[in-house]
């Protein structure tokens, strides 16, 4: 792969930065080094092989000790995995994992992006915009795993930058983009890297005079609790969480503690939570869009925030899907624009619904709201 070294490179580069030379040029978000495969590349979400013959052990681990230090080599050996950042000059940035599988060694590097992508670039709904305003308060994006949810935060944290003479805090797992102060101030803590995890990167951030605060996962009690205690004294806090739907979000919330500390937690919520984004990755029809979110938005009204203080989370559907004049949308209301606008197929839409029949129905101009044909 030697077509892949740049005419300007002063020294000549080391066999595994030939490979992220060629990732940056096929845009792809990672690469993959396995015992038996040739170089894998992820682009677009798909995992593509290259057409070079399959690696060797010899050649796996000479690549990896090329980039690794000492320590690295020690917590590879220890643990049986190692994260570390590697750059190349001139080309870019890369959260790298090297780890021990069935006796072999495997790596998965991917690409840091300086380029933070715009809300319109990302094709979510400008209503999104209202939430880089917020003083204080917590705000939820939930999805699956690899539904977009670091980008659409990257895209909001950015406007804040962009907007606000602020300190943001980012603790990340891996950064995925790399921002460029602009008129607030960023630091940016990854786990394993800056920072052991995130109990101990939240133990400390408050000690760091932040405005805006991002936690990159939120799985369990301690990590909301910190949440929370940061949200209620006047900071802003955005936090990712594996959920399908805003309704499920409150709950999924819940289910991280004691049935005791329950209404305590809701009461918490009632005063913090400030808005609910949860959004799924639907395969586009126009090439320069292959992959579009649909995304519900719940914003804690007043209505809102009553249900989520006495327990009547399953209304809080009908209440989104009465709001469009708030900027609020359920999923069926976004899939249906997305169709409408030739963004995505029907089928496609149809497919990632969680009510097929009601969306069917809307698409043919039934409407429904809170149960009552519109």
């Amino acid at each position: 792969m030697s077509d892949t070294v740049p005419a300007e490179a002063a020294a000549p580069l080391k066999e595994i930065e030939k490979y992220f030379v060629a990732a940056v040029k096929l845009n792809a978000s990672d690469i993959h080094l396995k015992v038996g495969e040739p170089v894998l590349f992820r682009v677009k979400g798909t995992i593509n092989r290259s057409k070079q013959p399959p690696l060797t052990y010899a050649q796996v681990a000479k690549m990896v000790q090329e980039i690794m230090t000492e320590r690295e080599h020690e917590e590879l050996e220890r643990l049986g995995g190692c994260d570390f950042a590697y750059a190349v000059k001139g080309v870019g940035r890369f959260r790298v994992n090297v780890f021990k599988q069935s006796g072999s060694l495997s790596l998965a590097a991917r690409a840091v992006k300086t380029e933070v992508p715009t809300l319109e670039d990302l094709n979510l709904p400008p209503a999104l915009k209202v939430i880089t305003q917020y003083e204080n308060g917590l705000v939820l994006v939930g999805g699956i795993t690899g539904a977009g949810k670091s980008t659409s935060l990257a895209a909001l944290i950015n406007i804040i930058n962009q907007t606000e003479a602020c300190h943001i805090v980012t603790l990340e797992n891996p950064i995925e983009y790399l921002y460029v102060d602009q008129k607030a101030v960023i630091n940016q803590r990854e786990i394993g890297i800056d920072v052991p995890d995130y109990a101990n990167g939240l133990r400390h951030v408050l000690r760091q005079d932040p405005d805006v605060i991002l936690i990159g996962e939120m799985r369990d009690a301690d990590t909301f609790e910190s949440a929370l205690q940061a949200s209620e004294t006047g900071h802003l806090v955005f936090g990712t969480v594996h959920t399908l739907s805003a309704a499920q979000t409150i709950s999924r919330v819940l289910d991280y503690f004691s049935p005791d500390r329950h209404f305590q937690i809701r009461q918490a919520l009632y005063f913090s939570l400030r808005a609910v984004i949860v959004q799924k990755l639907l395969k586009g029809i126009r090439p320069e869009q292959p992959r579009v979110p649909a995304v519900e938005i719940m914003f804690v009204n007043a209505m809102i925030k009553k249900l989520i203080l006495e327990s009547e989370d399953k209304k809080i559907s009908d209440v989104i899907r009465a709001s469009r004049q708030e900027g609020m949308q359920d999923f069926n209301q976004s899939l249906h624009d997305l169709v409408k606008r030739g963004m995505v197929t029907e089928q496609q839409a149809l497919d990632h619904s969680p009510n097929p029949d009601q969306l069917a129905m809307n698409l043919k101009g039934i409407n429904f709201t809170a149960g009552i044909v519109g």
